[in-house]
């Protein structure tokens, strides 16, 4: 169990699985930079997190920008969009008759990735519910704005070790202070920190390297 002071943000979650050295520079180097990419993506998610706005539609209640925490997780963060479904096996909520179960749903501007960074961040957004609302959160959705269409994610006992392993790793890189270095990848050319993170100078010698070859002749 963590303690509130030391939560870690939700989203990292993404930024973690898809390349730890980009968590790090943002996260714990408090760097950012914005292009194209990054700012669509912060206009696609503003209708999403407008707080105020809840419908009901029947057997239907669809909450936006809901906050979100975990104590086993050691995070925090938003949820874009919660769904809670009228159902026999769902929980009580303050104000609605009946019981509901939760469905988290993820906005994402773009389509569906070939790595699990996006599943990993929605998963982590149900364990914080479980945690809060004591029940129990089988699946929920990313909803890729590009092909406007759902993808359903299982919350699988795999897919949810993952999540705690890497707070974990995040946890204790954020402890130390230490930002990873990485290898240059194809998508580094889109990232938006390309010119803070350089990393095809991860390929370059160090000079302690340098200095012991030309001293051993090598």
């Amino acid at each position: 169990m963590y303690q509130e002071e030391d939560y870690l943000m939700l989203s990292g979650l993404q930024h973690f699985a898809y390349c730890r050295r980009q968590w790090a520079l943002i996260h714990i180097e408090q760097q950012w930079a914005e292009n194209e990419r990054t700012i669509d993506g912060q206009l696609f998610h503003a209708a999403a997190h407008d707080e105020k706005k809840i419908e009901k539609r029947g057997s239907l209640l669809i909450t936006r920008g809901l906050h979100i925490k975990s104590s086993q997780l050691g995070m925090s963060g938003i949820c874009d969009v919660v769904e809670f479904h009228k159902s026999e096996k769902g929980i009580s909520l303050f104000s609605y008759e009946g019981l509901w179960e939760p469905y988290p749903i993820e906005y994402k501007k773009g389509l569906p990735k070939a790595h699990e960074a996006d599943e990993l961040q929605l998963c982590g957004q149900a364990i914080c519910l479980e945690e809060m609302l004591l029940c129990q959160i089988p699946q929920g959705s990313l909803f890729y704005g590009e092909n406007r269409r759902r993808k359903e994610v299982i919350f699988t006992p795999e897919l949810r070790n993952r999540a705690f392993a890497m707070a974990k790793e995040m946890h204790d890189l954020w402890e130390k202070g230490y930002t990873p270095k990485v290898k240059f990848q194809k998508g580094c050319g889109a990232c938006s920190l390309k010119e803070i993170c350089v990393p095809k100078l991860g390929k370059s010698r160090s000079v302690s390297s340098y200095i012991e070859t030309c001293l051993s002749g090598d």
